[in-house]
């Protein structure tokens, strides 16, 4: 496989969508997502969507303790407008964990299986906590994410600069690109359940 062997080292989310289950979509409507699944929706692979990865797989095991989570009975709450900096790379990330959807999801059957609306954007930027709700029950908990803790090369910068201006050779390029992904591999595997880096609060 043509994909960094630590994708496949990194944690893995549960869940079950009643909706898949009832049209066949999945046995049971289980859905177990791994890295590789954001990585193929966003087409790249960085600390917004790994982290966007482990913000949702925090959450999810917060709602849903010792069980997986029911996918399309949870909503999802950016703290900004979706196009404010990397929010929407990280709800297209959210969405695929969740089903939560903006106005463009579907919109139900009879009363069901709606996911139209599930995820909604602050007017403004109001901070960095992702806010998670459990439609059956409202339990919700807020997320953050720190990434200082893993902090880039050094190198990064000057390189990434090289390649931008098409002048990089080679190596500069393996050099970035393997940095890059090395910050990833961090955060995934040294850091994934570090309360530090990944948050988790409850909402009263």
């Amino acid at each position: 496989m043509n994909f960094p062997d630590f994708y496949e080292q990194a944690p893995v989310v549960h869940t079950h969508d009643p909706f898949a289950a009832m049209l066949g979509a999945a046995q049971g409507g289980r859905f177990d997502y791994h890295y590789l699944d954001a990585v193929r929706l966003a087409g790249h692979s960085c600390p917004t969507v790994a982290g966007a990865f482990l913000i949702g797989r925090a959450a999810l095991a917060a709602l849903y303790p010792g069980e997986p989570a029911e996918r399309g009975n949870i909503a999802v709450y950016m703290p900004a407008p979706e196009d404010d900096g990397v929010t929407g790379v990280m709800a297209q990330v959210l969405t695929l964990l969740t089903g939560a959807a903006s106005s463009n999801g579907f919109h139900g059957m009879r009363g069901r299986y709606r996911r139209k609306e599930l995820l909604s954007f602050a007017p403004q930027r109001e901070g960095e906590a992702i806010i998670f709700t459990r439609i059956d029950t409202n339990a919700s908990v807020a997320v953050t994410l720190d990434v200082s803790l893993i902090p880039a090369d050094p190198a990064q910068g000057e390189r990434l600069m090289a390649i931008l201006q098409d002048c990089a050779d080679t190596a500069q390029q393996t050099a970035f690109a393997d940095a890059w992904q090395e910050r990833v591999r961090r955060l995934l595997i040294e850091f994934a359940d570090d309360a530090r880096v990944i948050c988790v609060t409850p909402v009263s």
